[in-house]
């Protein structure tokens, strides 16, 4: 099945919400290697002016992925995930992400170019709280390799 050029310009909104909590925080900062003391003790967060532990920069990806599932979910999508090798990951954070936030994300196709038999396809995740505040965007490229490759 190939690729479905259609794609580009769709957008999925993440149904669920998404509660960051504290062990979550601890649990990802230890697999990331992330030592930072305010990424475990709540005292440290505050004397960076944080509310609660903050996240380490790439736990946003938690949130991006799920949105990105929706499209790799998509029966409309021609994805077959166990040909698809991941390109490129970027973040650009507008604050930081700390214990208690609760968050939604948005994933938008911008775009999808043929490469061979198979395609890549670059997603724009936007991760904000539930009242509207923008938190992080993170763009991703995937290639999806086509049959035979």
């Amino acid at each position: 099945m190939s690729i479905n050029p259609e794609l580009q310009g769709r957008s999925y909104r993440l149904g669920e919400i998404y509660s960051v909590g504290r062990e979550s925080i601890r649990d990802f900062a230890r697999a990331v290697k992330a030592t930072h003391a305010a990424h475990f003790e709540v005292a440290a967060a505050h004397e960076l002016g944080h509310a609660d532990l903050v996240a380490p920069p790439t736990y946003a990806i938690i949130v991006a992925q799920r949105a990105d599932a929706l499209l790799i979910n998509d029966a409309d999508s021609g994805i077959d995930f166990s040909r698809v090798v991941h390109a490129e990951q970027r973040f650009t954070h507008h604050r930081a992400i700390v214990a208690g936030d609760e968050l939604v994300a948005e994933l938008h196709v911008d775009a999808v170019r043929g490469m061979g038999g198979g395609a890549m396809i670059t997603t724009r995740a936007e991760i904000s709280t539930v009242t509207g505040e923008a938190v992080a965007t993170t763009v991703s490229a995937i290639l999806v390799r086509g049959e035979g490759q």
